[in-house]
């Protein structure tokens, strides 16, 4: 992996050489999460792997130091400290995978002020992106059905190569079946998957002749695409005399795809041609600018799809082009560094106010192993009665439930401790498994596209006590 120590805002190194010169290098507590967003009722956690390897070969070289030089904002004094410079601190994340919610902490970072303010950009980056394709994936995913396969074609779309093959990844993780990404394949493990394209058929004398070479080539599994000239009087009746002629070779065709059109009403076409040349198993598969929302029409016009590509509006989100997520500081250590003060950053915008102090994140169960709620305490704070929980509303506390028999998860795991790794990052299908077993434990009603009911997440009494002193005391101060 290239060194990426200079993926970061230029002000995060300007605070870092005044920490340095100022000899104030406290450790600081920062809780990466990412505000509510219309249109992401869950997300999906993805980008850990790329923290992991951009943490591990966090350093600047002579290159980077000389960079740095040639700017003039930087002393000599501190561009001799960042040639011995290591991330030294403690990084806590939830697994990839994890289903996630808003305002809840993601990730953790336990470090000095200077490793801390450093690795916050590429970690915005990083976990922001991915997560993001993740949770639309998953969505899409969720519209298509279980018995439906969803490809991600996004590659050329993609806003970069990096994008394109980290895109991938976490499609995967969010639930698509595979990709086209040959690069994705190679260095993840990704089922790859593609057909031809309209300039294949094209580049022939006749359609017929070009699916017929492609059949040759590829006899089984063979899927043709059929609305280069015109699908329903060319494309699909060419594409039944090729399997015709596979089925007689003892091939198993796969199926034919549409890109273009009334995807509607040209599936239901192609399946009635289909199913009258006893081509009943031959499969479906349309592409061209499709998402949840696409889906979830197609599917209540009746349309006969099996398999779904989806490129552009999954690759870049769609209608959500960006997660929102943030890194704010929540303690840093008092003078005498004996313990942790919690911070807060006020705004006249509630949703801008953030939670204070170092926290955890509890998923509670019911009796039935159904997910209920989000409890996110402060660290070390016991949560539960024994036989019992109440979880309260974050901001109206009168609004509240208590479950008799439940279980509880804690999400938080440790990744790195004083700079050694101490997790072991699990291969891609594994990650993508385990995200489909634990979106099972959500119900229908928070998965829903449109008007989802909402997951709570919800304050421990400690903490949002917490938070209200902390508020009081601002405004008795300012």
């Amino acid at each position: 992996m290239p060194n990426k120590v200079l993926l970061t805002d230029l002000y995060q190194l300007t605070m870092m050489q005044g920490y340095y010169l100022h000899q104030k290098n406290p450790r600081g507590v920062f809780d990466l999460f990412y505000r509510k967003r219309e249109g992401i009722n869950y997300g999906v956690f993805a980008g850990l792997a790329s923290v992991i390897e951009y943490v591990k070969n966090l350093r600047f070289d002579r290159q980077d130091i000389a960079y740095l030089k040639s700017t003039g904002l930087f002393e000599k004094k501190f561009l001799d400290y960042l040639q011995s410079f290591r991330f030294s601190g403690s990084i806590k994340s939830v697994r990839e995978g994890e289903i996630v919610f808003a305002d809840e902490p993601l990730l953790v970072v336990d470090a000095p002020m200077i490793e801390a303010q450093l690795i916050e950009t590429a970690l915005l980056n990083m976990i922001g992106y991915q997560t993001l394709v993740a949770s639309k994936a998953s969505r899409i995913k969720g519209q298509a059905g279980k018995v439906s396969t969803v490809i991600e074609f996004g590659v050329r779309r993609a806003h970069g190569y990096e994008s394109a093959v980290l895109g991938a990844r976490a499609a995967m993780i969010g639930g698509c079946d595979g990709t086209s990404n040959v690069l994705c394949g190679k260095q993840f493990g990704a089922p790859v998957y593609g057909t031809h394209a309209h300039s294949w058929v094209m580049s022939f004398e006749t359609e017929l002749e070009a699916f017929e070479t492609y059949a040759n080539l590829y006899p089984e599994g063979c899927m043709l695409l059929v609305d280069t000239y015109d699908t329903l009087k060319s494309g699909v009746p060419n594409a039944i005399k090729v399997f015709d002629q596979l089925k007689k070779k003892k091939k198993t065709p796969l199926g034919i795809r549409l890109d273009s059109g009334d995807l509607a009403y040209l599936s239901k076409q192609a399946r009635k041609m289909l199913d009258n040349a006893g081509h009943q198993d031959v499969k479906i598969f349309v592409s061209g600018d499709v998402d949840e929302y696409v889906i979830e029409t197609l599917r209540a016009q009746n349309s006969k799809i099996d398999s779904w590509g989806v490129g552009g509006k999954l690759i870049t989100g769609g209608q959500n082009p960006l997660l929102g997520c943030v890194y704010k500081l929540v303690s840093i250590e008092d003078t005498l560094g004996a313990r942790q003060i919690p911070k807060m950053k006020y705004s006249d915008n509630d949703a801008k106010t953030t939670n204070p102090g170092q926290k955890t994140v509890h998923r509670i169960y019911d009796k039935d192993g159904m997910a209920v709620a989000d409890l996110v305490a402060l660290s070390g704070e016991s949560v539960g009665e024994g036989e019992k929980i109440t979880l309260t509303h974050p901001v109206d506390r009168w609004k509240h439930t208590t479950l008799c028999e439940y279980s509880t998860r804690e999400l938080l795991h440790d990744i790195f401790v004083k700079g050694t790794l101490v997790y072991k990052e699990p291969v891609l299908k594994d990650i993508a498994a385990y995200a489909q077993g634990e979106l099972s434990k959500f119900w229908d009603e928070y998965k829903r596209v449109v008007a989802p009911h909402i997951y709570k997440v919800n304050l421990s009494d400690q903490l949002y006590d917490l938070k209200q002193s902390m508020l009081q005391s601002k405004n008795e101060k300012y």
